[in-house]
């Protein structure tokens, strides 16, 4: 008797939960379901693939081989149900996506929108990580597509240049405060409290990286692991902060938030899409890269994600060129 599908579906779910109490309630089957799934795959393949601890499994050496290779059965297995699903331009079925957190929260829900107000049949799933954990998924096969901030250098990921976005300063608004706060990168950097996203974060990487020798002179008195909460303590008075600027826009133009340019150093920061190299690329997958290719070419794409509408209004003008 050979291996079926659902079995593969049951050892993954075990994998990823670590116990056949959790697998079962994600599948929606009995934990006896579970069991006899995985001792029946055990004996076809002639051995234990799990260490069994009380109610833990833990991968054995025979599992972890196993297991990217029932992973690529299952990703070839849903690449081809996104095919079948394939008509005459019409696209259904399900992206699996996972964005680094400035991409995930201020660009990627504009165009996930936009593109179901195309195609209403394609269902999006998106998880919002920092760029490690992105990578990670992407090498996994646990995602179709990932948006990251940070630099990936991989030999399984492929890596594409995205946007570029441009990384700000910024501090509390006050009666005193100047339109806009010049530092110089030399000696300024030094008098600052710093209020920065936590390691791994692609914004904090990437920030350290620009300033270079001159990063030794941060004095980082909080890590925050979300941009929001990053921006209220600047708000409240706890120190400066780098963000995007896609995510500060909306505050500075308001008066909640001041900027401040840092004089000697090139803030511009290039944004990437990655993807296993070998795993298989659907049209719907081509489709919404294409779409998402949008704000690189044109100015005009960046500006608008300020504005919900604004960047409908341009979504419209792209689909019409089509």
């Amino acid at each position: 008797m050979s291996v079926t599908i659902r079995q593969l579906e049951i050892f993954n779910a075990v994998v990823e939960t670590g116990q056949v109490t959790r697998a079962a309630q994600s599948l929606f089957i009995t934990q006896s379901a579970v069991s006899l799934a995985l001792n029946e795959m055990e004996n076809q393949l002639g051995g234990s693939l799990f260490d069994r601890s009380g109610r833990s499994l833990e991968l054995n050496d025979r599992g972890r081989y196993f297991l990217p290779l029932s992973r690529e059965i299952l990703d070839k297995l849903e690449d081809l149900d996104s095919l079948m699903n394939e008509k005459d331009g019409q696209f259904a079925g399900s992206l699996n996506l996972v964005a680094s957190s400035t991409i995930g929260n201020y660009v990627l829900p504009y165009l996930i929108t936009a593109f179901k107000s195309m195609h209403p049949d394609v269902h999006f799933n998106m998880l919002v990580y920092n760029t490690k954990t992105a990578e990670k998924l992407i090498i996994d096969r646990a995602v179709d597509l990932g948006f990251v901030e940070g630099e990936v250098n991989n030999e399984q990921v492929a890596v594409t240049p995205w946007f570029q976005d441009e990384l700000v300063l910024i501090t509390r608004c006050t009666k005193n405060t100047e339109p806009e706060e010049v530092c110089d990168v030399t000696t300024d950097i030094k008098k600052f409290k710093w209020v920065m996203r936590e390691a791994g974060s692609g914004t904090a990487q990437i920030f350290k990286s620009k300033l270079g020798k001159y990063v030794t002179d941060l004095n980082v008195v909080m890590e925050l692991g979300h941009t929001e909460a990053i921006k209220k303590a600047v708000e409240a008075g706890a120190g400066v902060g780098c963000l995007s600027s896609l995510t500060v826009c909306r505050a500075i133009n308001r008066g909640w938030l001041q900027k401040i340019h840092l004089d000697g150093v090139d803030m511009l920061r290039q944004l990437y899409v990655i993807q296993h190299k070998n795993k298989a690329k659907t049209r719907l997958i081509d489709e919404f890269l294409d779409f998402c290719f949008l704000l690189s070419r044109c100015s005009e794409g960046r500006t608008c994600l300020s504005s919900p509408e604004s960047f409908q209004d341009l979504v419209l003008q792209f689909s019409e060129k089509e």
